[in-house]
């Protein structure tokens, strides 16, 4: 896909979409790829049931936040919508009742689009959300837009996967689990952001973004600052930068090994050394450690990750900057990343320069 040809589209989708303002005193939670399921072995969202029924229902809605669901809610790849509704009630009345108050936009996915053909419908659908902040564009979609397969085939894609690949157990390989295919996307959704000086929250590849640094990204920093404090150290203080060094260490060769080793690197999204922070990524609610979120609040942005008590992994009790324990539950809120808006954009004005 030429890059020029993108850009246009990308422009093009931004201002068919619609917008509202973005006043400090608004909180707003992104949260896509939930990829509900009939309930059974092969729904992607059976294992965090609970977790995401309970977060949305007794914490964002409680806390007053507006739910933008980003996309690829439900699996109408794999399942009928009738079986997904069935087999949810607690999810849609969550929904329902952010609905009700006014606090409910839903975008669609290149997993549920084909909702757009339903004729009973209880929620608006939108393709994308800008929101206006002091001039500034915070634009809200699910990510499939830079994808060139899903782009031009759209309806073959949800075709192929509903009635061959799933009738003759061949593995769908999306976007999320391809390497090549998730840098490609981002890649392009990062240069068009950086171009047109906007910030932009997606899903889609399932891989959370902060400030366009991927957690490999973003755990190299920090083994690099603990690195260059380590010498100076002494007692307690040193045994810990120690402790951190390798607790990170191990995470990042997980990581590696997870994934090609060139999708990974900053790098590749940025020919030069500094990297412009344009890109939020929500991840996914599917995840076998608990789900994520892009929240947005109070003049900040932060990535926040939802997990069961004793299932979250050491590096992340070291990383998160605050943690909210939810009371009669077994669930804990961390917040793994936050910055101000205001220093967001003054980066994306001053080092997104040609």
């Amino acid at each position: 896909m030429n890059f020029d040809d993108f850009l246009g589209s990308f422009r093009e989708f931004l201002e068919s979409s619609p917008a509202l303002e973005l006043d400090d005193g608004s909180r707003y939670v992104f949260i896509s790829d939930l990829h509900m399921g009939d309930g059974g072995e092969s729904d992607d969202l059976r294992n965090n049931r609970e977790l995401a029924t309970t977060s949305l229902a007794r914490w964002y809605l409680d806390q007053g936040y507006t739910l933008i669901l980003g996309g690829d809610i439900e699996d109408l790849q794999k399942f009928k919508l009738k079986r997904i509704r069935d087999a949810w009630p607690e999810l849609y009345e969550a929904f329902d009742a952010f609905a009700s108050r006014g606090k409910l936009w839903k975008l669609v996915g290149n997993h549920d689009l084909a909702l757009l053909r339903e004729k009973e419908q209880p929620y608006e659908l939108h393709h994308g959300l800008a929101l206006r902040r002091k001039g500034r564009t915070i634009f809200c979609f699910h990510g499939h837009q830079a994808s060139r397969l899903f782009a031009s085939y759209m309806y073959i894609s949800d075709f192929v996967v509903r009635y061959l690949a799933k009738p003759l157990k061949i593995k769908n390989q999306s976007v999320s689990g391809d390497s090549r295919q998730r840098f490609k996307a981002e890649r392009r959704i990062y240069r068009a952001s950086k171009r047109l000086g906007l910030v932009s929250i997606c899903g889609h590849t399932h891989r959370p973004l902060f400030e366009s640094l991927s957690k490999y990204d973003s755990l190299r920093w920090s083994i690099e600052e603990l690195l260059r404090e380590y010498p100076a150290s002494v007692g307690e203080r040193r045994e810990r930068i120690a402790r951190l060094v390798e607790l990170y260490r191990s995470e990042c060769e997980r990581l590696g090994r997870k994934e090609l080793r060139w999708g990974l690197s900053k790098s590749l999204y940025e020919e030069k050394s500094l990297l412009i922070p344009c890109v939020f990524n929500s991840g996914c609610a599917t995840g076998k450690h608990g789900m994520s979120a892009i929240e947005l609040g109070g003049g900040s942005i932060s990535l926040v990750h939802w997990a069961r008590e004793g299932a979250t992994r050491p590096y992340l009790l070291e990383e998160a900057l605050l943690k909210d324990s939810f009371e009669g539950t077994p669930f804990s809120r961390f917040t793994l990343k936050q910055a101000d808006l205001d220093y967001v954009f003054a980066r994306i004005d001053l080092l997104g320069k040609d």
